[in-house]
């Protein structure tokens, strides 16, 4: 399916929306964020595009009832760091990047996946990044994108954190060019 409006919701800097902005040429029609340093964290290329929502998590996805009216509109979480409720999940089109290789290591699911895999390194073939659907249980939804390398080039915490971030950010480039129309 092809989206002609893309929302993007970040909580930490929104630097991976900037970085799949230039990658794709495009950027997202809305971007939403909670992140509580606002001020002193956001990307400066993202700064004054970001409207701060909420510092409170759970009302803070009420705003999507006013920007994703169309059914057309694909709503990211890059960088989301809350649960989005149930009757959101059903309602809109949500997609998920979720750094761990959660389709060989369901044990990767849910917060801080860099920090099992390092962890665990030497019990994977593989370390990577997926592009899920967004549904009620957390990082369990249908996996659209995957993108691994072998952890055999992982010599530390810091190449997990790298290797990770570049399979992300690569899976959600391949994703985005699928699945959005690019607006000129």
């Amino acid at each position: 399916m092809k989206f002609s409006n893309w929302v993007a919701l970040f909580s930490q800097t929104g630097t991976e929306i900037v970085e799949l902005s230039k990658a794709i040429g495009r950027e997202p029609d809305v971007v939403l964020t909670n992140s509580y340093a606002y001020n002193n964290k956001v990307n400066p290329n993202l700064s004054n595009k970001a409207q701060v929502i909420s510092k409170d998590g759970a009302k803070t996805l009420d705003v999507l009832d006013r920007v994703a009216k169309d059914p057309d509109t694909l709503i990211t979480l890059n960088g989301w760091l809350k649960i989005v409720p149930p009757d959101k999940c059903a309602k809109y089109n949500i997609y998920n990047g979720h750094p761990g290789l959660i389709t060989k290591y369901p044990e990767l699911k849910g917060k801080d996946p860099q920090e099992r895999a390092w962890k665990n390194i030497a019990s994977y073939a593989r370390i990577g990044s997926v592009v899920h659907r967004v549904v009620a249980e957390v990082d369990d939804g249908e996996v659209v994108v995957e993108k691994s390398i072998r952890q055999r080039d992982i010599l530390n915490i810091h190449d997990t954190y790298r290797a990770l971030r570049k399979t992300s950010l690569d899976a959600w480039i391949e994703f985005l060019k699928e699945h959005l129309y690019n607006k000129v």
